[in-house]
């Protein structure tokens, strides 16, 4: 599963030092600084133990989670259909995405991003203690507290990194995030073995409390380490204004007043429904981006060659919003298959099936070096929409296998679980494809002044992606996902990526890219 929002924040910093600012005063005193982890300096090691443990909280609480929504009630699970398991799932990663901005805003404007780290990860470990907790009704606040501690600590957390390399130091700075990359890897394969052993094997909510051990192991790290920070971060790299604030503050105030009293109102008549608050976050997935759209296109400090490209980059999000709608599908559609119609016998033990969720990560390993050779092979004759084209490609082979598989279940058979395998592969594969290029598109495409903005508008392409995603299996009105649903999204792709392919050319000569 594709990492949760960290848009790189490199473009805001300008100046800043290549020296560590936790190691300058050791540096004048003549001592180098101690390394940590990997050989890195101190600084490095806090960010990283904290984001390793931040990224196992999460991918261990969502491999289990549509698991746990569709288990029967006897079993401790809360007896949700497929489709709203899969609809809440799909809505709860919009909702991460979604966050990302305004939580990006108040480290920029606000907080600094040292405290809106500190914050974001308080709020997570909040989110998994309610889930811990046995009572059904605890979940909503719980996914509700995640996301919004998610959107805050992600965003943030990239920008403290990038405070520790120079602008121009592009070479640091691409490794330095290569490393943090992998650590996402690492805690999204390891995950899903312990939270699944634990949430499958013994109890739901001992699942979700060990995702809340994570993130308080992750909490220690970063509040051992903030010695080793020095000033990054502090403060606010460019501080809201009394005016700003004020408005901001009206704006949330008032948007908050009127949630609580049209759901007020819903509860007072007993008419309340869950479908209710997720149709609002289904509405913010689609109203969000166009906003973002319009007001950027509409300021006067772009030129005319800007606006064709931020014209033509619509084209890119809606391909990543295809993109995201059917690879987040690999923890709610893909994993319900995994659960009901994949033999899980091994050595007369049955496999957790939240340990399937382990197979991307590890096949990003693997694959991330060998897609980076051939990107710097091909070079500027593999453009960015021939990338988005080999991604999309992947994706609707991924569904085609599952169109295959369930195939041979559809009497009843459980199969083997090489199909899944196959597929989270393939998957992976695309996740390759879309993620690291995608975001790097987006820093070249965007106006000089409106980088970060930019950037946002990638992520958001993901709430959108989340938002129908979410609704797919739903509308399909399937327990299990049958052939019919996985052939219709495979189509949906390779209909996506043929587009991507036959218009390359005309998409790259007004991107450049």
């Amino acid at each position: 599963m594709a990492a949760p929002p960290q848009p790189p924040a490199a473009d805001r910093r300008p100046g800043v030092s290549a020296t560590p600012h936790g190691a300058v005063a050791e540096l004048r005193q003549g001592a180098a600084p101690r390394p940590g982890l990997l050989g890195r300096p101190r600084w490095f090691t806090t960010l990283f133990g904290t984001d390793v443990w931040e990224r196992f909280s999460f991918y261990g609480m969502t491999a289990i989670l549509v698991l746990y929504m569709t288990e029967d009630t006897g079993h401790g699970g809360l007896g949700m259909s497929a489709g709203d398991a899969a609809l809440l799932y799909g809505l709860y990663m919009a909702a991460v995405f979604l966050t990302s901005v305004p939580g990006g805003w108040l480290g920029d404007r606000v907080l600094g991003a040292r405290r809106a780290v500190l914050h974001g990860g308080v709020l997570i470990a909040l989110g998994h203690l309610c889930m811990a907790v046995p009572v059904a009704g605890l979940l909503y606040p719980g996914l509700l507290l995640i996301a919004c501690g998610t959107g805050l600590l992600k965003p943030n957390m990239a920008s403290l990194l990038s405070a520790f390399y120079d602008r121009e130091d592009r070479a640091g700075r691409d490794a330095g995030f290569a490393v943090f990359y992998m650590s996402v890897q690492v805690s999204a394969l390891l995950a899903p073995i312990v939270v699944g052993a634990l949430g499958e094997g013994v109890n739901w909510h001992l699942g979700f409390g060990a995702a809340a051990v994570g993130m308080g192991a992750g909490l220690l790290q970063y509040v051992r380490g903030y010695r080793h920070l020095g000033d990054a971060g502090r403060t606010p790299e460019r501080s809201a204004t009394r005016a700003e604030r004020t408005r901001a503050l009206r704006t949330t105030l008032v948007a908050g007043a009127l949630a609580v009293l049209g759901y007020g109102t819903d509860a007072a008549l007993g008419t309340f429904r869950i479908a209710h608050l997720m149709a609002l976050i289904g509405l913010l997935c689609v109203v969000s981006p166009v906003i973002c759209f319009w007001r950027l296109l509409r300021n006067p400090l772009l030129t005319a060659a800007e606006r064709v490209r931020v014209r033509t980059y619509i084209w890119l999000f809606l391909a990543s919003a295809v993109f995201w709608a059917l690879f987040l599908q690999g923890g709610s559609a893909f994993a319900l298959f995994a659960k009901h119609a994949t033999d899980r016998e091994v050595l007369g033990r049955t496999v957790p099936a939240s340990w399937f969720q382990a197979a991307v990560p590890l096949f990003v390993l693997v694959l991330a070096p060998l897609f980076a050779r051939w990107w710097t092979r091909a070079g500027d004759r593999m453009p960015t929409a021939a990338k988005y084209a080999v991604g999309m490609g992947a994706t609707a082979a991924a569904y085609l296998v599952m169109a295959g598989a369930a195939t041979r279940a559809a009497d009843g058979t459980r199969v083997s679980p090489l199909w899944l395998v196959a597929a989270f592969l393939l998957l992976a594969a695309g996740e390759v494809s879309f993620a690291p290029v995608g975001m790097s598109a987006a820093t070249v495409i965007a106006p000089a002044t409106f980088v970060s903005r930019t950037v946002a508008l990638f992520w958001l392409s993901g709430a959108l992606g989340g938002g129908i995603g979410g609704n797919a299996l739903k509308a399909s009105g399937d327990h299990v996902p049958g052939p019919v649903y996985f052939l219709a999204l495979g189509a949906a792709a390779l209909a996506t990526g043929t587009a991507l392919l036959l218009w390359r050319r005309p998409l790259t000569r007004r991107l450049g890219v």
